[in-house]
């Protein structure tokens, strides 16, 4: 009988996530295992996809300083993103969740609210503020600060400071999860102890909200690497991601292979960047719970 039961229970966590798995297979895996077969394949203005299998674009990509030029401007933005969704994310986290419940629901909603507008409609409303004529360079010019419009529209400035605002509520979202966590009692102790608040937040929260930081950073220098609306509506075409990029090969000059292979690039270097900063995660997770 307790044979019997332990095959079942065995068997269960298959049986209950065999749907989802079969969706994240159908759905993910098997797209993008087409796409990196088409990234093998060739181009040809004649005969458009030709089924020959070699590294040829890939080559291309590697050899090309266009796309050098591509890739750094798109990690040298992710990493801009990420850096300022820290500094603007973390402390105001930290002081929501010292807020009375009451005022702290009603930011965290403000914070949080952004996620429930699509990102097209929030990026074009920043191209509206962010224009010569926009209401940022208008309130400059009232100030004085400035006497031109300040070029923001299709500058890489402007594209970082969209996604900033695009992103801050998810790593607002990290860095609450592990603040629940937090010991307020170790935090009362190091200040009665004659600790400044400033030593108490280096030596104790700091190094306790680290692996929220460290999350929420992976997933802002992710979804800011491969961001596609908010370069293409801020950035224009002249400002070139790789996301856009891969996109003009798609539907510009329908050099599919090419198109995959520049795709397929980007993820393998947001899974080496993902995997290597969980790893780092997963050391401070350690260090911080053992």
């Amino acid at each position: 009988m307790a044979r019997y039961d332990a095959e079942h229970v065995g068997a269960a966590p298959w049986l209950l996530s065999g749907p989802a798995l079969l969706v994240f297979v159908a759905l993910l895996l098997v797209p993008l295992l087409l796409t990196a077969v088409l990234s093998l394949n060739l181009f040809s203005d004649t005969e458009g996809v030709v089924p020959v299998y070699s590294l040829g674009n890939y080559l291309e990509v590697f050899k090309d300083g266009y796309f050098h030029e591509i890739f750094l401007r798109t990690g040298g933005m992710a990493l801009a993103v990420t850096v300022l969704c820290v500094l603007l994310g973390v402390p105001e986290t930290i002081i929501i969740a010292r807020m009375a419940p009451r005022w702290r629901s009603l930011f965290l909603l403000v914070v949080l609210g952004p996620l429930l507008i699509s990102v097209v409609v929030r990026t074009l409303g920043w191209a509206i503020l962010l224009g010569n004529n926009g209401l940022i360079n208008d309130a400059l010019q009232a100030l004085g600060i400035t006497e031109q419009p300040v070029k923001m529209l299709f500058t890489q400035v402007g594209v970082i400071i969209t996604l900033t605002h695009v992103l801050v509520p998810f790593m607002v979202i990290a860095v609450w999860a592990t603040l629940q966590r937090l010991d307020l009692q170790v935090e009362w102790a190091g200040l009665s102890l004659g600790a400044s608040r400033l030593t108490v937040f280096r030596r104790i929260i700091l190094p306790q909200i680290m692996p929220g930081i460290l999350s929420g950073s992976i997933i802002v220098f992710a979804l800011a690497a491969s961001a596609f609306a908010t370069p293409a509506i801020i950035g224009g075409r002249r400002l070139k991601v790789v996301a856009t990029a891969a996109y003009d090969e798609f539907l510009g000059t329908l050099n599919w292979p090419l198109g995959a292979a520049i795709a397929m690039l980007l993820l393998a270097a947001n899974l080496i960047i993902i995997l290597g900063c969980s790893k780092l995660a997963e050391r401070r997770f350690k260090q911080v719970f053992e």
